[in-house]
């Protein structure tokens, strides 16, 4: 049995408790909770009969925890996951997994230095349909890639902001492509491949806070494809889609829904059997943007620790898309192609106030 602690009693939490602690997943349990507001700690406790905690390091060393789950503020995790490590347990870590490239890297030695394995939060990538146009691609069935594109249209108001001081800021959160959207990035990159260039434009459209809450950003693949993302949190009145589209000289699927997860387009230009089933089989219906697939990551990662497998999205992997919304970033601010890989000069991603 593999003891998880949730570290942050926050929004993204009620997700994680759910999985670990409803028997969803045998060997998995989870085992305790720690926030620092008293009465979000003890709630969380009490709802899930687990004990909490207000100090992460009193909770690093009740005896049944073996792995901590990072759910803080995202200008925190660096700091958590670094602590968790420190204190030789293994990293969940949501997204994104840190806001500045060096706080990653960080992140990475620490967690390699106590050996214990670093996973990052893209549940994205389990979803039914999402693998299932991953195994085309592994085939080779869209011959050369052309073109990918994401699509965030969700509706995040003002109250939403405002149930925390830090979401919407540079310190500690960012905008949509840093928070909602970095998900369906990490999904454009392990669809279409590395990055070489990108430019963007942002706009702060609805909402009174730090960073943007609308942005649009074009991307040059190594392998000569092109890229776009579209992504906004001014949908009003509610989300519309979180999609993804790849297309190929020999076949294009998108995946739409509000959570990337209905197969809308399934067509290749050599048939295979299992094709006229396809969209049928393999759409799903969340009840949240968060979909389901929280709790094939987690069966993931206890595979990964049962049997010292390597992660789907570790460290190393999960840094690739934080380069890329750094590189984002960059070009907001400057108005210039940015190529990757480079140096943030001034993306405000992580700045902390003077």
């Amino acid at each position: 049995m593999i003891g998880f602690a949730l570290l942050g009693c926050g929004r993204i939490a009620s997700r994680h408790a759910d999985v670990l602690s409803s028997g969803q997943i045998p060997g998995a349990r989870l085992v305790a909770v720690c926030d620092v507001k008293p009465e979000r700690a003890a709630a969380f406790g009490e709802k899930y009969g687990v004990p909490h905690f207000l100090d992460m390091n009193d909770m690093f060393a009740h005896s049944d925890v073996d792995a901590v789950s990072v759910l803080t503020p995202s200008g925190m995790h660096a700091e958590h996951a670094i602590a968790a490590a420190g204190a030789g347990k293994h990293v969940v870590v949501e997204k994104p997994m840190a806001l500045r490239l060096e706080d990653a890297d960080a992140m990475i030695e620490a967690c390699d230095r106590a050996k214990v394995k670093l996973f990052v939060v893209k549940q994205n990538r389990f979803n039914v349909p999402v693998l299932k146009a991953r195994e085309a691609l592994d085939a080779g069935r869209f011959g050369k890639l052309v073109m990918g594109t994401v699509r965030v249209r969700w509706c995040r108001p003002q109250s939403y902001y405002d149930q925390d001081s830090w979401r919407g800021t540079w310190a500690q959160d960012g905008g949509v492509l840093s928070n909602q959207a970095s998900h369906h990035i990490d999904l454009l990159e392990w669809f279409m491949g590395p990055v070489e260039s990108v430019h963007a434009r942002g706009i702060t459209a609805l909402v009174d806070i730090e960073a943007e809450d609308t942005a649009v950003a074009t991307l040059r693949f190594r392998n000569g494809a092109l890229g776009i993302i579209e992504a906004t949190n001014a949908a009003r009145p509610k989300d519309l889609e979180g999609s993804l589209s790849v297309l190929g000289s020999d076949g294009a699927v998108v995946i739409g829904g509000f959570a990337v997860n209905r197969m809308q387009t399934w067509q290749f230009a050599s048939e295979e059997p299992g094709d006229s089933e396809v969209m049928e089989r393999f759409s799903t219906n969340p009840p949240n943007v968060y979909g389901f697939g929280h709790q094939a990551y987690y069966e993931h990662v206890l595979d990964c620790l049962r049997n010292d497998r390597a992660a789907l999205v570790d460290g190393l992997e999960g840094r690739k898309s934080l380069e890329l919304i750094s590189a984002i970033y960059e070009s907001i601010e400057t108005g210039r192609d940015v190529d990757l890989r480079f140096q943030p000069k001034l993306c405000r991603l992580g700045e902390r106030p003077a």
